[in-house]
């Protein structure tokens, strides 16, 4: 029998035995173990990081707010000297957290105005948003539902609770298809997901149902093959990916994510805009031709929404045009993602570009290309037609 490769070794493993010292590769790869050993508390943070003042006061000072939950793994990606790392602003707080805007609300797409039964958002005819847990394997500094993950106690919802929604899918025939979120679901066990897989399935006008989830850049280690043996069961199934940064790319990441995909299902990337962190084109293209050789298609760019205390997070909307303007032409087209805005009070997603469209003229319409040069594209109107 010939003897296993020894494991790569990782930047993560030099942090294990600096930060985690006795804590084998074995425990290391562990989901569970992660889980249970997240950084979650000033002495954690101080552990592993050298803290700047704005940050010690931050975690100081959080209360009640969304709490600081960063597993072993990624906190190993963040610079440990450096409160101006990419990784590290999205994950550990700040005291513009407690700085509120007018413009900024607890729930500003109103989904809890879209929720018919506790934990189901349904804003657009055909497709559902299914809330399924408050628990995160990290908590995101920027997180939409900040107002819900984690800050009202980190758990699994019920599976009453789950029942209603169900129920509610199953005689709305119109709903074809049913996110599944949270915080996220692949933070809950095996038997848990395949549960509500199953029901899902069985609902004949559900097409296909889709993961939301930031498990494969944070905690890779939780894409076993006994996951994707059971995912694979329920096709079509997709997968909703978040990341943020080309230094998410890791190795794990890579094995995770194919793991994946050799499950035949087809993953997609969704990033939020931030300043200071992905706000210009090199990076973002570092992280679309990343995402493409790991069998991840960049789907979304989300300009940041207005939750409390944001305001330090937000880029101007601007900068995302600027960054599809550099993509769009000069890159694959399979690497260049819809910038949207997901339009505050409850709108819906609206995408925001480059302006194409110039005029028209002899019944042509003039498009820009990418090189900012015009062309004619015949496009009578009926009454040019009828000349």
């Amino acid at each position: 029998m010939p003897t296993p490769r020894p494991r790569p070794e990782t930047r993560a493993d030099e942090f294990r035995r600096r930060s985690f010292p006795g804590t084998s590769v074995e425990e290391w790869d562990d989901w569970r173990w992660q889980l249970r050993n997240r950084i979650k508390d000033l002495a954690g943070l101080e552990r592993t990081l050298v803290l700047s003042d704005s940050e010690r006061a931050a975690v100081v000072r959080l209360g009640d707010r969304l709490p600081v939950g960063i597993t072993p793994y990624y906190a190993a990606l963040l610079d440990a000297q450096d409160p101006d790392d990419p990784l590290r602003k999205t994950m550990v707080p700040v005291l513009g957290e407690f700085d509120q805007s007018p413009e900024e609300a607890a729930d500003p797409l109103n989904e809890d105005g879209h929720m018919p039964v506790p934990g189901l958002v349904h804003r657009y005819p055909d497709r559902v948003l299914f809330l399924v847990t408050s628990f995160c394997a990290t908590y995101c500094r920027y997180c939409t539902r900040s107002r819900l993950v984690g800050t009202t106690g980190e758990y699994h919802f019920n599976h009453e609770q789950y029942q209603r929604a169900i129920d509610y899918i199953a005689v709305n025939d119109e709903i074809r298809d049913v996110l599944i979120s949270g915080g996220d679901p692949l933070t809950m066990q095996d038997g848990r997901i395949e549960w509500l897989l199953e029901r899902l399935r069985a609902i004949p006008h559900v097409e296909f149902v889709r993961l939301g989830t930031k498990v494969p850049a944070v905690l890779p280690q939780r894409i076993t093959p006994e996951l994707c043996t059971m995912l694979r069961r329920f096709h079509p199934l997709w997968l909703s990916v978040h990341f943020m940064h080309p230094s998410e790319l890791t190795p794990e990441v890579e094995r995770a994510c194919n793991m994946l995909a050799d499950a035949g299902i087809p993953l997609g990337s969704q990033t939020v805009l931030m300043r200071d962190v992905n706000d210009d084109p090199d990076t973002m293209k570092l992280l679309m031709h990343g995402l493409l050789k790991m069998r991840v298609r960049p789907y979304y760019i989300y300009q940041c929404d207005p939750i409390p205390g944001s305001k330090h997070f937000r880029a101007p909307v601007q900068k995302g045009v600027e960054i599809i303007k550099a993509l769009r032409g000069h890159t694959t087209g399979y690497a260049v993602p819809d910038f949207v805005i997901d339009a505050p009070g409850g709108g819906g997603k609206v995408p925001i570009g480059p302006e194409t469209i110039v005029g028209r003229a002899d019944g042509s319409l003039l498009i820009r290309n990418f090189e900012g040069d015009i062309y004619k594209y015949p496009d009578p109107l009926p009454e040019e037609q009828v000349r």
